[in-house]
């Protein structure tokens, strides 16, 4: 498996498994899937502000995607970023998310960044959970029945992993590419 950098050419297939998670999952609460037109327009946002936008795949075929988003807009937020990572179905348990947060993680860190932020759908999403945890994430807080999804509430569970220095450190002459 190799990880790299996704290129507009993975979008169709990261559309793809996107799609499947908003269907079927609890791990986006978007409920419809948007369109391969957002997807480009949301994956040219992230590359556009220098932040890891990544691809797993095996002889071509893309297995899984992640990437880190700016946590909020307001500038104090400007050192943190939160990570979104998406394998695709009948692909999970193969250390396909752990490899791309890995590599997330070793990206931001690489860029000056210094927190970043799990926001999980689904208090019940053990395998994400268990994955951040793997990575160093430490569990923060849980917002109770924030979501409305498949008939159902459903909890979003907050963990968070120091980058580098953390905040042991001011970031100094280290500065976070702004918005665009």
């Amino acid at each position: 498996m190799l990880v790299r950098p996704a290129t507009p050419q993975d979008l169709a297939a990261i559309r793809a498994i996107y799609a499947h998670h908003v269907r079927h999952g609890l791990a986006s609460f978007e409920e419809q899937p948007p369109p391969l037109e957002e997807i480009r327009r949301r994956y040219d946002e992230v590359t556009a502000r220098g932040l890891p936008y990544l691809a797993a795949e095996t002889s071509g075929e893309v297995l899984g995607f992640g990437y880190c988003a700016p946590y909020r807009p307001r500038s104090a937020y400007r050192f943190a970023l939160e990570d979104s990572v998406y394998v695709r179905e009948g692909q999970q348990g193969k250390g396909i998310g752990k490899a791309l947060l890995a590599a997330l993680i070793r990206a931001c860190e690489s860029l000056g960044y210094r927190q970043v932020v799990a926001v999980i759908g689904d208090s019940a999403n053990a395998a994400s959970i268990a994955v951040h945890a793997s990575a160093g994430f430490v569990r923060v807080g849980t917002l109770r029945s924030v979501g409305y999804k498949f008939d159902r509430w459903v909890d979003t569970v907050f963990m968070q992993r120091p980058l580098a220095a953390g905040d042991m450190t001011p970031p100094g002459e280290i500065e976070a590419r702004p918005p665009a």
